[in-house]
């Protein structure tokens, strides 16, 4: 191992060897694909990086070296076909392997990756094309999304370079010839070298509240995700790692790419084309995946299951981010599996602001303690910050002229939205927390998801928390609905699990079961049995739909 992590990591150990303090450095000059993979390449050739299977019995499993040569490949063949640095580049890869060559080949020329899921229509398409000024599209031809590519193209009335990735499609080009027969890489020189200060990324927000923003990072962004592999996902440098998550979201590198590989640790690729919890635990027993990372909605159908049938014992440390977790999908899954979960908390816009670090005890519901890599304060609505069991705005303080390694440079294109976020001194997440006593972090709500009812105020999770608890519920939001006495009264969304049935009865129950474990202001004195949530492209729920459908 090359340790190349701690070139870039300054720490301050406490006597038993955890981290006390941590912060990063990051040279002008640094370039995760040179610096990190391309070393990596050259000087241990034949460790593992990338371990990637599917459904349909393919697999492989792909060294540094051979990552390094493919990006040079994908590097010469975007140069050939005219993408040049500070271009926009469209991937849409799902979890197949060549979005790793793709994305490192466009790092090396320093042009901008733009990761999209699959899931997109052609309304969204037109959106992400038209307002990143996008004229080169990398995309799957597996599952249809290349149809609404094409849609796409037909509405901009402008040339789309459309190159397909795993098949052959009329009009397009194929990617993985085009790698194969490209001429030699020439790394560049002078200018046209991609150094720290160059924009590296651009990802489209979710829009739960309005359209999606750009959030931009540069080539600094990969450094602080140090601590995302070390200190929360806890990888082993011998093991195999595993995040759920498609390549088109910010989640993907945070789990999937950059921290792991500065920890020389192998990225396990599971390319399911429909999630099933049975094939997802039997994939983390054949494959002894020894750390994991997903969604609480990917665990809650996970401890639905009998999980004494799988041999799970290959599993070391596992992590929980996306939405902040309910107590009870903790408490279950450490019940039968001994591990317990480390949640995290951050942004498309950043890295871990909050989080539960391996060494750090758990409080379950609780996101963990403010991170190092941010001065995280909580600030009330004048401004002033928030004293204990205080519900405040989670922001992070920005000295004047400074900007923290893993934040984002801006929303592109839009220095007005920036600014409405990055003033005075503070970036502000429009999330909610309350600090305890220990100085632990717990979630509130979105800044706009506050429901405010008969003179008080009720964050949304701690609401749904309880619900959740309730045996038939298996999924659940709060949101405010109009009401004609109270103004706004609190209510319940619900998905019940198998075996129940939607019933003024059961309503009833849940309200009782609520009513004797939280104060009485906070129950829901509605409760809407739905078969589903409406829910964002990227799986989160679309609390604005349920708040406009109450008021409709």
């Amino acid at each position: 191992m090359l340790g190349l992590h701690t070139e870039y990591l300054v720490e301050e150990l406490d006597e038993g060897g955890a981290p006390r303090s941590f912060s990063f450095t990051c040279p002008d000059t640094f370039n995760f694909a040179y610096d990190v993979v391309d070393r990596l390449g050259r000087e241990t050739p034949d460790r593992r990086a990338l371990r990637w299977c599917n459904d349909h019995g393919e697999e492989r499993t792909y060294t540094f070296a051979e990552i390094s040569r493919l990006s040079d490949q994908a590097a010469a063949y975007f140069l050939q076909i005219g993408v040049r640095k500070g271009d926009r580049v469209l991937l849409v890869l799902k979890r197949h392997a060549q979005f790793w060559w793709a994305i490192l080949g466009l790092h090396k020329i320093g042009a901008i990756a733009v990761p999209a899921t699959d899931q997109l229509k052609t309304y969204d398409l037109v959106f992400r094309l038209t307002e990143a000024r996008i004229s080169t599209v990398v995309c799957t031809l597996e599952g249809g999304v290349a149809e609404q590519v094409d849609g796409a193209q037909a509405e901009l009335g402008r040339p789309l370079t459309r190159i397909g990735v795993r098949g052959t499609r009329e009009g397009w080009a194929d990617f993985d010839a085009g790698v194969a027969a490209a001429p030699v890489f020439v790394k560049p020189t002078g200018e046209d070298l991609p150094v720290a200060a160059d924009p590296l990324l651009l990802y489209f927000t979710s829009g739960t509240t309005a359209q999606p923003k750009m959030v931009l990072h540069d080539h600094s962004y990969p450094v602080a995700h140090i601590a995302t592999a070390k200190y929360w996902h806890k990888v082993d440098p011998d093991g195999l790692h595993l995040t759920v998550s498609e390549t088109g979201w910010a989640k993907s590198v945070w789990g999937k790419l950059y921290g792991q590989w500065f920890l020389e640790t192998c990225v396990d690729v599971y390319d399911f084309d429909r999630f099933d919890p049975d094939r997802l635990l039997t994939h983390l027993q054949d494959a002894r995946v020894t750390t994991f990372c997903a969604a609480p909605t990917v665990y809650r159908f996970l401890i639905q299951q009998d999980l004494s049938g799988y041999d799970l014992s290959a599993l070391q440390h596992c992590t929980i981010a996306g939405e902040a977790m309910n107590p009870v999908v903790y408490e279950t899954f450490r019940d039968q599996t001994g591990i317990e979960l480390k949640e995290g908390y951050g942004q498309t816009e950043m890295t871990l602001a909050v989080v539960t670090n391996w060494w750090q005890a758990t409080k379950p519901g609780s996101m963990g303690l403010p991170s190092p890599a941010y001065d995280v304060v909580l600030l009330t609505e004048d401004g002033t910050e928030a004293g204990p069991d205080e519900d405040g705005e989670i922001c992070l303080r920005i000295p004047e002229g400074t900007r923290p390694i893993g934040l984002f440079t801006g929303y592109a294109d839009d220095p007005a939205t920036t600014s409405s976020v990055w003033h005075d001194g503070y970036y502000h997440t429009h999330d909610l927390a309350r600090r305890d006593a220990d100085g632990y972090l717990w979630y509130v709500g979105r800044t706009d998801d506050m429901i405010k009812t008969s003179g008080y105020r009720v964050g949304p999770f701690e609401v749904e928390s309880v619900v959740m608890a309730h045996p038939a519920v298996r999924e659940c939001a709060v949101t405010g609905a109009p009401d004609p006495v109270r103004g706004v009264i609190v209510k319940a969304t619900v998905v019940l699990t198998a075996g129940y049935e939607p019933s003024d009865e059961l309503a009833k129950d849940i309200q009782t079961f609520v009513k004797a474990r939280t104060a009485p202001y906070k129950y829901p004195r509605k409760v809407e049995f739905v078969e589903a949530m409406p829910t964002t492209i990227s799986g989160k729920i679309r609390r604005v739909q349920l708040r406009e459908t109450s008021e409709g």
